[in-house]
Order: structure tokens, then C-alpha cells, then sequence
């Protein structure tokens, strides 16, 4: 046998998360909120209406709720607190813009031989055709890939291997950033080459970095 360690097959493509990666989002209720026009009528500290909404949200990413009935919970959950309309309000103030230089990064990959990108996003239908309609960088993307139309989440280690399904790609092939440290673990722990990105920073510059780091860029 030979000791020689086994060759890493080179980069082939760069997928991205969609929110706090590529696109500014909102971190909290009370920033929907506030980009909604709206007060802030709960207790947005309360862990219990928190796990609620949590769970509410996880069966809509996975295309389990439907958006009026997502809606409907969301706003049952709260009391009353919001109705189902103010709940759409916030739900659609959620996405704010996309992060500076992500669109240009993103045309500097596709004008390289050998390299595709692609995006695997925790996300839901409503949002989701917004990507090629408002948010036109994720929208260009080679293989995009959402939550609710795989019938999974990340940190799942199957939406993981479904995207190499759907992509004709190794695990070993992909660089995936994300910014949520439980998705790069999933990511890293399945063969992919994760690099967590700081949504509180400059993206563009830290996805950049790290693509001349491996040799892409």
C-alpha cells in the first residue's frame, strides 16, 4: 500500500447560502418589524414563542405550511399580536438587499473555465421568487437549490447529498459558504470544503479571500 495521501479533487464549483451570504436579511422579529413599519407588540425575548415560531418556520422552509397557513400560525402564535397581513408585512420586509460586491464576485466565477456556482438556501416559495425578480445575483446562479423545493434543511445531512444529486458533483468538488456555524459543521462533516462567513461583515471580501486561499481566484 502507499503512503502517499489521496489527491483533493480540485474546486469545480462555489455554492453559496443565499441569506447573511449574498443577500442582507433580518436577524430578529423586531427588526422585521421595524423595516415593516410596525411596533413591536410581543415579548421578542420569550423562548417559548420563540420555539413555537421556530418550529413554524422550519415546516414552512421545507414546503410543509402553505404561505397563507404559515402566515395564520405566525400570527396565532403571537396572540393575536399581528395579524395574518401584518405577518406577510414582515415576512416580505425580511429580505433588505444584497451585500456589496457579491454580484461582482459572482461574474468573476463565471467567467472562469471548469467553475459553476450554485446556491443551497434554507428558504420558502415566497421568498424564494423574489431571487430573479428583486435580488438579481443569486438569480444567475448555475444550480440553484432551496429548502422547500428539496423537501430539506440544512443542517440535514441529506439536502446535503441531494445537491450532489442534483448537481452531478462529488463532495469533495464544492466550496459552500454559509454563515450559520451549525450548517458549515453539516457541510464540512459531508466531504464539502465549508467556509463560514461573518453576515456582519464585508462578504464579499471574506468569500473572496478565501477563493485566492484555494487557488479558484
Amino acid at each position: 500500500m502507499s503512503d502517499t495521501p489521496p489527491i483533493s479533487p480540485p474546486v469545480s464549483l462555489v455554492c453559496f447560502d443565499w441569506g447573511g451570504v449574498i443577500l442582507k436579511i433580518c436577524r430578529s422579529f423586531a427588526q422585521g418589524c421595524e423595516r415593516a413599519g410596525l411596533d413591536v407588540r410581543i415579548d421578542t425575548d420569550d423562548a417559548d414563542l420563540y420555539s413555537v415560531q421556530r418550529t413554524i418556520s422550519a415546516r414552512y422552509q421545507v414546503g410543509e405550511l402553505s404561505e397563507n397557513a404559515f402566515f395564520t400560525d405566525v400570527s396565532r402564535s403571537t396572540g393575536g399580536a399581528y395579524s395574518p397581513d401584518e405577518i406577510t408585512l414582515i415576512h416580505d420586509a425580511w429580505l433588505i438587499e444584497e451585500y456589496p460586491g457579491a454580484s461582482e464576485l459572482i461574474d468573476e466565477l463565471h467567467a472562469l473555465d471548469g467553475v459553476q456556482t450554485g446556491m443551497l438556501s434554507n428558504t420558502n416559495a415566497r421568498h424564494w421568487a423574489r431571487r430573479e425578480r428583486d435580488f438579481t445575483a443569486a438569480g444567475r446562479l448555475h444550480h440553484q437549490h432551496a429548502s422547500h423545493l428539496l423537501g430539506l434543511a440544512k443542517p440535514d445531512a441529506r439536502i446535503f447529498r441531494a445537491f450532489e444529486r442534483e448537481t452531478g458533483r462529488t463532495s469533495g468538488e464544492i466550496v459552500f459558504f454559509d454563515d450559520l456555524p451549525e450548517n458549515i459543521d453539516a457541510a464540512t462533516s459531508a466531504g464539502w470544503r465549508g467556509v463560514r462567513i461573518d453576515h456582519e461583515g464585508d462578504t464579499g471580501a471574506q468569500m473572496r479571500e478565501a477563493l485566492i486561499a484555494l487557488g479558484i481566484l
